[in-house]
Protein backbone atom coordinates (compact mmCIF):
# COMPACT_ATOMS: atom_id res chain seq x y z
CA UNK A 1 0.00 0.00 0.00
CA UNK A 2 1.07 3.47 -0.71
CA UNK A 3 1.61 6.24 1.38
CA UNK A 4 0.73 9.50 -0.09
CA UNK A 5 1.84 12.83 2.19
CA UNK A 6 1.70 15.75 -0.47
CA UNK A 7 -2.36 17.39 -1.32
CA UNK A 8 -0.26 18.23 -4.97
CA UNK A 9 -0.43 14.25 -5.77
CA UNK A 10 -3.00 13.43 -8.64
CA UNK A 11 -4.66 10.72 -6.01
CA UNK A 12 -5.53 13.82 -4.09
CA UNK A 13 -6.61 16.39 -6.59
CA UNK A 14 -8.77 13.51 -8.25
CA UNK A 15 -10.69 12.55 -5.45
CA UNK A 16 -11.07 16.41 -4.07
CA UNK A 17 -12.63 16.71 -7.82
CA UNK A 18 -14.92 13.84 -7.66
CA UNK A 19 -16.14 15.25 -4.12
CA UNK A 20 -17.19 18.75 -5.65
CA UNK A 21 -17.56 18.53 -9.08
CA UNK A 22 -20.51 17.12 -10.41
CA UNK A 23 -19.21 17.60 -14.41
CA UNK A 24 -16.16 15.85 -13.09
CA UNK A 25 -17.89 12.76 -11.85
CA UNK A 26 -20.14 12.29 -14.66
CA UNK A 27 -17.00 12.43 -16.95
CA UNK A 28 -15.47 10.32 -15.27
CA UNK A 29 -18.41 7.54 -14.28
CA UNK A 30 -17.62 7.08 -11.20
CA UNK A 31 -18.41 9.03 -7.82
CA UNK A 32 -16.72 8.78 -3.88
CA UNK A 33 -18.40 7.70 -0.65
CA UNK A 34 -17.17 8.27 3.35
CA UNK A 35 -17.19 5.53 5.87
CA UNK A 36 -16.80 1.42 6.86
CA UNK A 37 -20.82 1.30 6.18
CA UNK A 38 -20.75 2.62 3.24
CA UNK A 39 -17.82 0.72 2.02
CA UNK A 40 -19.58 -2.79 3.22
CA UNK A 41 -22.88 -1.43 1.98
CA UNK A 42 -21.29 -1.05 -1.68
CA UNK A 43 -19.70 -4.34 -1.42
CA UNK A 44 -22.92 -6.09 -0.40
CA UNK A 45 -24.57 -4.72 -3.48
CA UNK A 46 -21.19 -5.43 -6.00
CA UNK A 47 -20.41 -2.02 -6.75
CA UNK A 48 -17.24 -1.75 -8.34
CA UNK A 49 -14.46 -0.03 -6.29
CA UNK A 50 -11.45 0.91 -7.45
CA UNK A 51 -9.55 3.43 -5.04
CA UNK A 52 -9.04 3.44 -1.09
CA UNK A 53 -7.83 6.52 1.06
CA UNK A 54 -7.02 4.93 4.32
CA UNK A 55 -6.95 7.20 7.30
CA UNK A 56 -3.92 6.01 9.19
CA UNK A 57 -4.80 2.70 9.18
CA UNK A 58 -5.92 0.30 6.80
CA UNK A 59 -8.75 -1.76 8.27
CA UNK A 60 -7.76 -5.31 7.59
CA UNK A 61 -11.18 -6.81 7.75
CA UNK A 62 -11.82 -5.34 4.13
CA UNK A 63 -10.81 -7.18 1.54
CA UNK A 64 -7.88 -6.08 -0.68
CA UNK A 65 -8.13 -3.31 -3.52
CA UNK A 66 -7.05 -2.58 -6.64
CA UNK A 67 -5.74 0.82 -5.32
CA UNK A 68 -5.31 1.79 -1.96
CA UNK A 69 -3.57 4.41 -0.36
CA UNK A 70 -2.39 5.47 3.72
CA UNK A 71 -2.77 9.07 4.39
CA UNK A 72 -2.07 11.23 7.31
CA UNK A 73 -5.22 12.81 9.19
CA UNK A 74 -4.64 15.84 8.40
CA UNK A 75 -4.52 15.11 4.50
CA UNK A 76 -7.49 12.97 4.72
CA UNK A 77 -9.54 15.89 6.04
CA UNK A 78 -8.19 18.11 3.27
CA UNK A 79 -9.36 15.28 1.02
CA UNK A 80 -12.62 14.28 2.81
CA UNK A 81 -15.87 16.85 2.66
CA UNK A 82 -17.65 15.51 5.49
CA UNK A 83 -15.97 17.37 8.85
CA UNK A 84 -13.71 14.74 11.10
CA UNK A 85 -14.72 11.59 9.18
CA UNK A 86 -13.00 8.48 9.66
CA UNK A 87 -13.06 7.12 6.78
CA UNK A 88 -12.07 5.53 4.50
CA UNK A 89 -12.91 7.52 1.16
CA UNK A 90 -13.57 5.28 -1.81
CA UNK A 91 -14.19 5.60 -5.35
CA UNK A 92 -17.48 3.66 -6.79
CA UNK A 93 -18.17 3.42 -10.92
CA UNK A 94 -21.22 4.28 -11.74
CA UNK A 95 -23.64 1.53 -11.96
CA UNK A 96 -26.86 0.64 -14.24
CA UNK A 97 -30.03 1.81 -13.05
CA UNK A 98 -32.55 -0.99 -12.07
CA UNK A 99 -35.38 1.02 -13.06
CA UNK A 100 -38.11 -1.10 -14.92
CA UNK A 101 -39.32 -1.47 -18.13
CA UNK A 102 -42.79 -1.16 -17.30
CA UNK A 103 -42.84 0.01 -13.68
CA UNK A 104 -46.03 0.27 -12.22
CA UNK A 105 -45.64 2.71 -9.62
CA UNK A 106 -43.08 5.65 -9.76
CA UNK A 107 -41.95 8.99 -7.89
CA UNK A 108 -41.06 12.42 -9.69
CA UNK A 109 -39.28 14.57 -8.40
CA UNK A 110 -38.59 17.89 -9.11
CA UNK A 111 -36.48 20.76 -7.66
CA UNK A 112 -35.37 18.92 -4.52
CA UNK A 113 -32.16 20.78 -4.29
CA UNK A 114 -31.07 19.65 -1.25
CA UNK A 115 -28.93 16.53 -1.54
CA UNK A 116 -29.81 15.23 1.75
CA UNK A 117 -33.42 15.51 1.07
CA UNK A 118 -33.01 13.92 -1.74
CA UNK A 119 -30.72 10.78 -0.39
CA UNK A 120 -33.38 10.20 2.40
CA UNK A 121 -35.84 10.36 -0.62
CA UNK A 122 -34.04 7.65 -2.77
CA UNK A 123 -33.48 5.27 0.61
CA UNK A 124 -36.87 5.67 1.54
CA UNK A 125 -38.31 4.47 -1.95
CA UNK A 126 -35.88 1.46 -1.86
CA UNK A 127 -37.25 0.76 1.77
CA UNK A 128 -40.90 0.84 0.41
CA UNK A 129 -39.51 -1.51 -2.46
CA UNK A 130 -41.26 1.41 -4.92
CA UNK A 131 -40.58 0.60 -8.76
CA UNK A 132 -38.27 3.61 -10.00
CA UNK A 133 -37.63 7.32 -9.00
CA UNK A 134 -37.91 10.00 -11.84
CA UNK A 135 -35.40 13.29 -11.65
CA UNK A 136 -35.92 16.29 -13.22
CA UNK A 137 -33.40 18.16 -14.27
CA UNK A 138 -33.29 20.57 -11.84
CA UNK A 139 -33.05 18.01 -8.55
CA UNK A 140 -29.67 17.84 -6.97
CA UNK A 141 -26.91 15.43 -8.21
CA UNK A 142 -27.80 11.69 -6.08
CA UNK A 143 -23.79 11.36 -6.44
CA UNK A 144 -22.99 14.39 -4.27
CA UNK A 145 -21.08 13.21 -0.96
CA UNK A 146 -23.89 14.43 0.88
CA UNK A 147 -26.88 12.67 -1.25
CA UNK A 148 -24.53 9.38 -1.13
CA UNK A 149 -24.31 9.30 2.72
CA UNK A 150 -28.31 10.00 2.72
CA UNK A 151 -29.47 7.14 0.63
CA UNK A 152 -27.60 5.07 3.17
CA UNK A 153 -26.37 2.81 0.32
CA UNK A 154 -29.16 2.79 -1.81
CA UNK A 155 -27.34 4.90 -4.19
CA UNK A 156 -25.11 1.80 -5.04
CA UNK A 157 -28.82 -0.46 -5.79
CA UNK A 158 -29.39 2.77 -8.00
CA UNK A 159 -33.57 2.49 -8.91
CA UNK A 160 -33.94 6.42 -10.58
CA UNK A 161 -33.44 7.89 -13.60
CA UNK A 162 -33.05 11.16 -14.67
CA UNK A 163 -35.65 13.23 -17.10
CA UNK A 164 -36.32 16.16 -18.95
CA UNK A 165 -39.94 17.85 -17.47
CA UNK A 166 -40.93 17.90 -20.94
CA UNK A 167 -40.82 13.82 -21.35
CA UNK A 168 -42.35 13.00 -17.80
CA UNK A 169 -46.17 12.79 -18.85
CA UNK A 170 -46.00 11.41 -22.11
CA UNK A 171 -43.61 8.61 -20.58
CA UNK A 172 -46.45 8.01 -17.47
CA UNK A 173 -48.89 8.09 -20.94
CA UNK A 174 -46.87 5.52 -22.16
CA UNK A 175 -46.79 2.93 -19.06
CA UNK A 176 -50.24 3.49 -18.61
CA UNK A 177 -50.22 5.33 -15.07
CA UNK A 178 -51.75 8.30 -13.99
CA UNK A 179 -50.13 11.67 -12.56
CA UNK A 180 -51.01 13.15 -9.97
CA UNK A 181 -49.17 15.60 -8.21
CA UNK A 182 -49.01 16.72 -5.05
CA UNK A 183 -50.31 20.07 -4.50
CA UNK A 184 -51.89 22.63 -1.85
CA UNK A 185 -54.48 23.47 -4.44
CA UNK A 186 -58.39 24.16 -3.91
CA UNK A 187 -59.32 21.20 -5.96
CA UNK A 188 -56.69 18.64 -4.78
CA UNK A 189 -57.86 15.39 -4.04
CA UNK A 190 -57.34 13.71 -0.05
CA UNK A 191 -54.50 11.07 -0.65
CA UNK A 192 -56.06 8.90 1.82
CA UNK A 193 -59.10 8.62 -0.76
CA UNK A 194 -57.07 7.79 -4.19
CA UNK A 195 -55.69 4.69 -4.75
CA UNK A 196 -52.00 4.57 -5.95
CA UNK A 197 -50.94 1.48 -6.42
CA UNK A 198 -50.45 2.08 -10.08
CA UNK A 199 -49.81 5.83 -9.94
CA UNK A 200 -47.31 8.52 -10.62
CA UNK A 201 -46.85 10.79 -8.20
CA UNK A 202 -44.48 14.31 -8.25
CA UNK A 203 -43.02 16.16 -5.53
CA UNK A 204 -41.67 19.23 -5.64
CA UNK A 205 -39.64 21.02 -3.56
CA UNK A 206 -40.73 22.49 0.09
CA UNK A 207 -40.04 26.51 -0.67
CA UNK A 208 -41.72 26.05 -4.04
CA UNK A 209 -43.83 23.21 -4.71
CA UNK A 210 -44.13 22.01 -8.23
CA UNK A 211 -43.71 24.10 -11.04
CA UNK A 212 -46.76 25.18 -13.33
CA UNK A 213 -45.60 23.15 -15.99
CA UNK A 214 -45.57 20.15 -14.37
CA UNK A 215 -48.69 21.12 -12.78
CA UNK A 216 -50.94 21.18 -15.91
CA UNK A 217 -49.35 17.85 -17.11
CA UNK A 218 -50.75 16.17 -14.14
CA UNK A 219 -53.78 14.19 -14.07
CA UNK A 220 -54.71 15.43 -10.46
CA UNK A 221 -53.73 16.82 -7.81
CA UNK A 222 -52.99 15.38 -3.86
CA UNK A 223 -52.99 16.57 -0.68
CA UNK A 224 -51.26 15.16 2.65
CA UNK A 225 -54.47 16.14 5.38
CA UNK A 226 -52.58 17.76 7.98
CA UNK A 227 -54.03 18.60 11.71
CA UNK A 228 -51.84 21.04 12.87
CA UNK A 229 -50.90 24.59 11.73
CA UNK A 230 -48.16 23.76 9.68
CA UNK A 231 -48.77 24.84 5.78
CA UNK A 232 -46.29 22.21 4.37
CA UNK A 233 -44.02 19.50 5.54
CA UNK A 234 -40.31 19.01 4.52
CA UNK A 235 -40.10 17.15 1.00
CA UNK A 236 -38.86 14.03 2.15
CA UNK A 237 -41.25 13.73 4.57
CA UNK A 238 -43.41 14.86 2.29
CA UNK A 239 -42.34 11.70 -0.06
CA UNK A 240 -42.13 9.26 2.93
CA UNK A 241 -46.13 9.49 3.31
CA UNK A 242 -46.65 9.51 -0.30
CA UNK A 243 -44.98 6.53 -0.38
CA UNK A 244 -46.18 4.75 2.57
CA UNK A 245 -49.77 5.25 0.22
CA UNK A 246 -48.58 4.16 -2.79
CA UNK A 247 -47.15 0.83 -0.69
CA UNK A 248 -49.93 0.31 1.90
CA UNK A 249 -52.67 2.55 0.83
CA UNK A 250 -54.18 0.64 -2.03
CA UNK A 251 -55.62 -2.43 0.09
CA UNK A 252 -57.43 0.38 1.71
CA UNK A 253 -58.92 2.29 -1.23
CA UNK A 254 -60.23 -1.06 -2.93
CA UNK A 255 -61.32 -2.63 0.50
CA UNK A 256 -58.92 -5.79 -0.46
CA UNK A 257 -57.76 -5.82 3.14
CA UNK A 258 -56.97 -3.26 6.34
CA UNK A 259 -55.12 -0.37 7.29
CA UNK A 260 -54.76 0.52 10.58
Amino acid sequence: MIAISSRQSAVIQAFRKLERDSAYRKACGQFSADGRKLLREALRSGAEIETVLWKEKRDESFPVFPNEYLLPPDLFDYVSSQKNSPGPLFTVSFSESSFPSKPKQVLVLEGIQDPGNLGTILRTAEAFDIDGVILLEDCADPYSPKAVRATMGAVFRPRFRLMDRSTVSDFCREKGLPLWGAALRDDAVDILKVNLNHAAVAIGSEGRGLSKELLACCDGSLIIPMRGISESLNASVAAAVVLWEMQCGGARCTGSGSHN
